[in-house]
Order: C-alpha cells, then structure tokens, then sequence
C-alpha cells in the first residue's frame, strides 16, 4: 500500500519525522480490538499493540483511534506483529462523550476529511438528532455532508429538504440518495477522491452499511431491514473500520450511535450550527443574556413573534445546558487534580 493512497501528506511527513527511529515507519489505525489495531501499511496490512509511554494510564483520548497515523516497528523476534510507540498529531478528529458514567473523551474517528451524515428519510428522520451531530462535526474540524437516504420512501422530498435547509444552512452541502437502489450516488463522487477520508455517522437504521457497500461495489458489510412500525435500525455494524475504495477513497464505517452526547470541543460548533440565534443575541440588552427571562431579551422576542422557530430554540438551550454541564464537571475535575504552585503561601485571616 502507498502511503499518499491511505492518506499522507507533508503534515504527516514532518511529524513522523520527529519521531523515526531506526526500524519504525509510519502506519495507520484501519480497526480497533480489544488489545490490538488492525494497521494499514507500505508493509502491507499488520496487527499491533501498544507499548512504552502510550500504555501507562492517561487519558482514553490519547490511545490510538480508527484513522489515526502512528509511529510502529517490528516486535523482536516477531514479523507476524508490530508496536505502536505514539500515535501522530491528529489533523482533525470527531469526539463524543463516551458511555457510562465517567466523564470522558471518546475519538470515534482522526484525520477525517469530510464527514457524511446519513440520516433516512423514513419514519426516523431526525432534525433535532442532525443538529446534534452537525454541532460534533463542525468542532472536529471535518467538513460535514448531510446525506440524506431511502429517497424511495420519502413522500414529500419539498418539506424534508426545507426543514434540513432550515438547520443546516446553504454552506453545508446536501445530497439525496437510495443507497438500496443505487439512485444518486454520482453526487458523493467529489469527496471520495484518492486519498481522501470520509467517515460516515448516523443512527441505527439509516442505511450506513448499505451506502459502504454501494461505494465499496460489493456486499462487504452486514445489513438488516428497519422496523417497519417506527423505521428504527438493528445494529449491524459492531465495529469502526476503515475501508478502502475502489476509487482509492478511503471510508471509515461506524455502527450506529442513537445516544451521541457532546464533548466539551463542541461549543464552536455548537455555535456555527445555529448562527441565526448567535446574531440574535447580539441584540440582547445584556451581554450575558441567557435567553430565559432577563428584560429586553432579543431571541426570545423573536420566538414570540415567529421570527424564530420554537423548537429550534428549545434544541439550542437544550444542547447549551447539556455542554455546560459538561464544561463545569471538567473544570472542577481539573481544578481538584491541579498541581500546587510551588513557595505559594497561604494566607489566613
């Protein structure tokens, strides 16, 4: 494998330069196992393990992720496997708080260049979902691509598109597809370049795997039907993986993801994807307006005179509350485990 095929370039180039040593060379993350990586190499496709400073406990985000570059070499006495001695500077990377209770970053994918949210045009279609993940996206520094599915089942194509253009702007492109059928794929065709990585997000049910088996030109990833009563999905996709394309594109597949909580790098993003309350707010009498119930509130004027969807409101302070909260848990965290300055007195009474 070339390495310009499975995307590299100068940036990459000048990272790893920083970090050659004799015997290691540049690989990147196509799946992730329990305690090993599937990787993609000039060598050809390798397993590898952690070793050295990436084993020691730290956070879960610096541990190597699917669409990561990282620096491996050959395990002595083994040419069956390699080890992974650092992960290279990520040029973008989509995060989300993971699963359970502990407040912690979760990559679900690095080094993405556009990001195709899959959504169907069935009885899950989502508006309020599609913002949360344009909110991830526009904070992973990818450049998102709404990709609307099952264009078959939509019954009013003029209502859908105008409720997506609503939240999502004219800046974000917008393609309408049936993966089953085949009908309107050519338009993916301008981000799937060689050497270009997309990644595709969406729910349970929306046809991701059928969408990478239509771009991969055979039936490589496991699907299933929806429930016909509520158009909800059955995981089909366990893993993320990253694939390649016969165009030389390289795709990252993901199972599906109904509960995708924010991480704290979403506030941009937060920001970008409801512009029309950010400009609102710069009329508010005070600077500080929360929108909830101080005088001369501009956003919620806007509500009351129909300027500005309720519901599109009520999804800003929702996500707002939900990120703030995060950011207060994290700064108190960072505050507890700060180090003490040293020769600092403390002063009393």
């Amino acid at each position: 494998m070339e390495l310009t095929t499975l995307g590299w370039n100068p940036e990459f180039e000048k990272a790893f330069a920083a970090l050659a040593r004799e015997g290691r060379f540049p690989a990147r993350v196509a799946a992730e196992h329990k305690h090993a990586y599937v990787l993609f190499s000039e060598e050809g496709e390798l397993v590898g393990e952690v070793v050295g400073r990436l084993l020691k406990r730290g956070p879960r985000s610096e541990l190597p992720a699917v669409g990561d570059w990282v620096v491996a070499g050959w395990r002595r006495g083994d040419r069956a496997r390699v080890d992974i001695h650092a992960v290279l500077p990520r040029r973008t990377r989509f995060s989300r708080r993971a699963a359970g209770e502990r407040e912690e970053e979760q990559v679900v994918a690095a080094n993405i260049d556009f990001v195709f949210l899959v959504s169907g045009l069935d009885a899950d279609f989502s508006p309020r979902r599609m913002e949360r993940y344009l909110a991830l996206v526009e904070a992973s520094g990818a450049r998102p691509v709404i990709v609307l599915n099952k264009t078959d089942l939509c019954r009013d194509r003029q209502e859908r598109e105008a409720r997506v253009r609503a939240l999502a702007g004219e800046a974000v492109p917008v393609c309408w597809v049936s993966a089953l059928r085949g009908e309107g794929i050519e338009a993916l065709a301008p981000y799937l370049r060689p050497g270009s990585t997309v990644a595709l997000l969406g729910s349970s049910g929306v046809g991701k795997s059928t969408l990478a088996n239509r771009l991969l030109g055979e039936e490589r990833q496991a699907t299933a039907a929806t429930r016909t009563e509520d158009g909800k999905g059955r995981h089909t996709t366990t893993r993320r993986e990253l694939l390649l394309l016969p165009n030389g594109g390289l795709l990252i597949d993901t199972p599906g993801m109904r509960e995708l909580q924010l991480w704290r790098s979403a506030r941009e993003g937060l920001l970008a994807v409801f512009p029309e309350i950010v400009e609102l707010a710069r009329s508010c009498r005070f600077r500080d307006c929360r929108h909830e119930a101080e005088p001369g509130c501009a956003v919620r004027a806007a509500v009351q005179a129909g300027a500005l969807a309720a519901d599109r409101f009520r999804a800003f302070c929702k996500l707002r509350e939900e990120l703030e909260s995060l950011e207060a848990v994290g700064g108190r965290r960072r505050r507890r485990h700060a180090p003490k300055l040293p020769g600092r007195r403390i002063m009393r009474g």
